[in-house]
């Protein structure tokens, strides 16, 4: 063999072991890196975020002159709200706290959620508040709104929670202002204990409800079944409530709009997970 053809063939040889190693090393692709780092390094998030909650506060006065404004759908108000306390109901997570830390470290371990370091996270207690709520709480308290988070962290990280939202400027009254996972409701009946129906139905009969926040649909409206298309449906049903008593807040990074599209099996391994998610995605119209 030529010194020529000799140093062709070593250099490729090396190419290719390079590439095999490289090939061990590299993670696999991981659905939620663009999705995290939009809500972590956009300008366009933070945006979203203040332009929802600058909205609903030149909201407030509208919402408060007017004794027959409520944002709870029917079903989970009382007749009346005559004498009850203003209050605005707002979800935790990717509403008011900033989560996102903990969604990159999934990111970077390639791991998925799970309670343990769900837990972990909770109980370090250093969310940063989501842009654009604080100056709405500001607001909302200055006219004697009361804030009620209603959560679907369990009662059990009721402590954390409320330390994390004082640490980050956010109004907390009391710990009666927490309404988490797992609250048992008198007379009232759910399907599972992620179900905010229940918690609503109890903040209707002691307060008058001007807004909603949250960022997933089950934040403002029973969802049941969760499928792609109920959802669609109650979106149109509720269409004009969203913008004026219903504020959402973005949230690419996960929700029950994931679940839906694999029928709600989360038992399902991860790769047929992505496959049916995959598979959901429309090409042509």
């Amino acid at each position: 063999m030529s010194l020529r053809l000799h140093a062709v063939a070593l250099t490729t040889a090396l190419s290719l072991l390079a590439g095999c190693q490289h090939g061990a090393v590299r993670p696999a692709p991981d659905d939620n890196l663009n999705a995290v780092l939009w809500m972590q390094s956009s300008a366009e998030y933070a945006a979203g975020t203040r332009q929802a909650y600058r909205a609903a506060a030149e909201r407030l006065d509208q919402a408060l002159a007017d004794p027959d404004w409520s944002a709870l759908a029917p079903g989970e108000r009382p007749a009346s709200g005559a004498g009850r306390r203003p209050a605005v109901v707002l979800d935790v997570d990717e509403t008011v706290l900033d989560n996102s830390p903990y969604q990159a470290r999934l990111v970077r371990d390639g791991a998925e959620f799970d309670e343990a370091t769900w837990a972990a996270w909770v109980a370090e207690a250093s969310a940063r508040p989501v842009p654009g709520v604080l100056d709405f709480a500001r607001e909302a308290s200055e006219r004697g709104v009361t804030l009620l988070y209603v959560s679907n962290r369990t009662e059990e990280q009721q402590a954390a929670t409320l330390r994390n939202l004082r640490s980050a400027g956010l109004p907390v009254v009391d710990e009666t202002v927490f309404l988490g996972k797992g609250m048992e409701v008198e007379g009232c009946r759910q399907e599972s204990s992620s179900d905010k129906h229940c918690r609503r139905q109890w903040v209707g009969q002691r307060y008058r409800v001007l807004m909603q926040f949250g960022d997933q649909l089950g934040d403002f409206v029973r969802v049941e079944p969760n499928s792609p298309a109920h959802r669609r449906g109650l979106v149109e049903t509720h269409g004009d409530w969203f913008g004026e008593r219903w504020w959402i807040l973005p949230n690419p990074s996960y929700g029950d709009w994931q679940p839906a599209v694999f029928d709600n099996q989360w038992s399902r391994p991860a790769a047929e997970r992505r496959a049916a998610k995959r598979d959901a995605l429309e090409t042509a119209r």
